[in-house]
């Protein structure tokens, strides 16, 4: 039978009702990160909910706090069963359409059709929300099935917003917590078994058609692998963080960088493109130095470097065998590679002694522009690191580089050699 119609389904009028069913908890399978819990009722997420259905919404639901969203003020948003929450309206679209959505501001910590009809006995299978402070809203998508009526794999995460007024009115973190991914689709988007057609999507989106933020592997079968990364650290897998400030995602400004999720193959990001000329600064963990590797998107064009050390750093550029210096770069100064620009480039002499914390997600803070917009970004930042006894370079990146990288010449202003991240 074909899906259901799509207006026919998107209920506005139905409330934030009541779920007073009881019975056991049913324990998750993954090796993830926690639900937030302790919110009391039957399955200790809170009372109040959305009954058993199929793509349905809640009614407009107060928010505790007023967020700022890409410059629209908002008091209320919507709750919808297929994994997001939405701030115009309800949404009840089942199979992801890739962001940017326009007239859609949206947080989408896994949209997918979620369908919550059949019922395990056990409180299970249904959306919970629950504010359990002035500061702070927890949406929690709990062991729930896809379409049609399927429990044979289930998914179990959260939607988390926090209150930042410390860093601005208006302002707000954003938790997606993932601790068990088993279906990316329902069969009304192609999906057999849970699997294959339109895989789930995660990420947000601003609704103006331009500025969003797609997670690593949405829409494709990959994006089952939130629940095995996070990009706040790999000893938290499943836990995604993101802040928003003066209304814009991460990447705006250097003080709210894009964060990124830590790979075999280095600091791997993943982004909308706007416009190519406003930076994009992105932020992993610091070494002596970095390769900045383009894997798909509009070549970089300028590279803004921040004030650590002595403030200068020595740029390479890759001939397609070897890393060849090319010049010295000033802090605070952007250099413009053209106007084809590059597709990688190596940047060293971050000097040890500046003692940056690996831990502190402000430490090497880096803006970068394209050669065109309006696009989506997928790049790896990859960290040189350097022994206090050792000075050989140990690169980890020859399946992306090619063999070239063994022959790496260095000859700047400054003796450090270091060894890629492991």
């Amino acid at each position: 039978m074909a899906k259901r119609n799509l207006l026919r389904k998107v209920l506005a009028g139905l409330t934030l009702s009541a779920v007073l069913l009881t019975g056991e908890f049913l324990a998750g399978t993954a090796e993830a990160i926690p639900l937030l819990n302790g919110f009391g009722g039957p399955r200790d997420y809170g009372t109040q909910g959305l009954g058993r259905n199929d793509d349905s919404s809640t009614a407009a639901i107060p928010l505790p706090f007023t967020v700022n969203f890409f410059g629209s003020n908002y008091s209320n948003f919507y709750a919808n069963n297929n994994g997001n929450i939405t701030f115009e309206g309800p949404l009840g679209g089942y199979t992801p359409v890739p962001f940017p959505v326009t007239n859609q501001p949206m947080i989408a910590p896994f949209w997918g059709d979620v369908d919550t009809r059949a019922n395990p006995g056990n409180s299970s299978n249904l959306l919970w929300i629950h504010s359990p402070n002035p500061d702070t809203v927890a949406i929690t998508w709990d062991m729930v099935g896809y379409y049609s009526n399927h429990l044979n794999k289930r998914n179990d995460f959260q939607l988390v917003l926090r209150n930042r007024p410390d860093t601005g009115a208006g302002n707000f973190d954003v938790d997606f917590r993932y601790n068990q991914l088993q279906w990316t689709t329902g069969d009304a988007s192609g999906g057999s078994n849970g699997l294959g057609g339109t895989p789930a999507q995660a990420g947000y989106d601003a609704g103006d058609g331009v500025n969003y933020l797609t997670l690593p592997g949405s829409r494709t079968a990959s994006v089952l692998n939130l629940q095995n990364t996070s990009n706040v650290s790999s000893a938290t897998p499943g836990l995604w963080t993101f802040a928003i400030r003066s209304g814009q995602l991460p990447g705006s400004t250097p003080s709210n960088p894009l964060m990124p999720v830590d790979t075999p193959a280095g600091w791997n990001f993943d982004f909308g493109l706007g416009d190519p000329t406003i930076p994009v600064f992105i932020d992993p963990v610091v070494a002596v130095g970095y390769d900045y590797i383009l894997n798909s998107g509009p070549n970089f064009r300028t590279v803004l470097l921040p004030n650590i050390g002595d403030g200068l750093f020595d740029l390479f550029l890759f001939n397609g065998t070897n890393w060849v210096f090319n010049s010295i770069l000033s802090q605070g100064t952007a250099f413009d590679f053209g106007l084809t620009g590059v597709d990688r480039f190596r940047i060293l002499g971050i000097e040890p002694g500046a003692g940056l914390d690996p831990n502190d997600p402000q430490a090497f803070v880096t803006g970068l522009t394209f050669v065109s917009g309006f696009t989506n970004v997928n790049m790896n930042m990859v960290p040189i690191t350097q022994n206090t006894d050792a000075v050989i370079p140990e690169p980890s990146t020859v399946l992306l580089l090619g063999s070239g990288l063994l022959g790496l010449g260095y000859f700047s202003r400054k003796k450090i050699l270091g060894k890629k991240k492991e």
